[in-house]
C-alpha cells in the first residue's frame, strides 16, 4: 500500500480516492472521542471537515500486516495543527482497519513552564 498516496487521497478530502485504499468491511476508530466509524461515514466525516488541509507524513512503521504513521496535518492557512497517529490493519492490501489518534498542536501548558522542565524538540 501506498501510504503517501493514502495521505495525499485523505488530506485532499478526495472520496473515490480514499475508497480505494480500504476493505469494503473496514473499522475505524477515533478513540480520543469515543467514535466508530463504518467506511462511509469516515469518508463523509473526513471529507465534509471544513476547510482545505495539507500535512506531511513524519513516520512509517511497517510490521507484517501493521503499519503505524505519524502524520502532522495543518490547515493551508496554517492557523491549525494538529499530529496524528493511525494504526492501519491491512487485509488483501487494503485497510481492514483503522485506529487513529489526533492530537491538538499548541503552546506548552502554563503548568509545565513553570516547572522549567524540558525543551524544544530539535527539527
Amino acid at each position: 500500500m501506498d501510504i503517501q498516496a493514502y495521505w495525499d487521497a485523505v488530506l485532499s478530502q478526495q472520496p473515490q480516492a480514499m475508497r480505494a485504499f480500504f476493505h469494503p468491511e473496514a473499522r475505524i476508530d477515533w478513540p480520543n472521542t469515543n467514535e466508530r466509524f463504518t467506511l462511509e461515514e469516515f469518508i463523509r466525516a473526513n471529507c465534509e471537515y471544513p476547510g482545505a488541509w495539507d500535512g506531511e507524513v513524519l513516520r512509517t512503521v511497517r510490521h507484517g500486516d501493521l503499519v503505524i504513521t505519524v502524520v502532522r496535518v495543518f490547515s493551508r492557512d496554517r492557523k491549525l495543527s494538529f499530529h496524528v497517529t493511525s494504526f492501519l490493519e491491512l487485509r488483501e492490501g487494503k485497510i481492514a482497519s483503522l485506529e487513529e489518534y489526533w492530537g491538538d498542536d499548541g503552546p506548552l501548558p502554563g503548568w509545565r513552564q513553570e516547572m522549567r522542565i524540558g525543551s524544544p524538540i530539535p527539527k
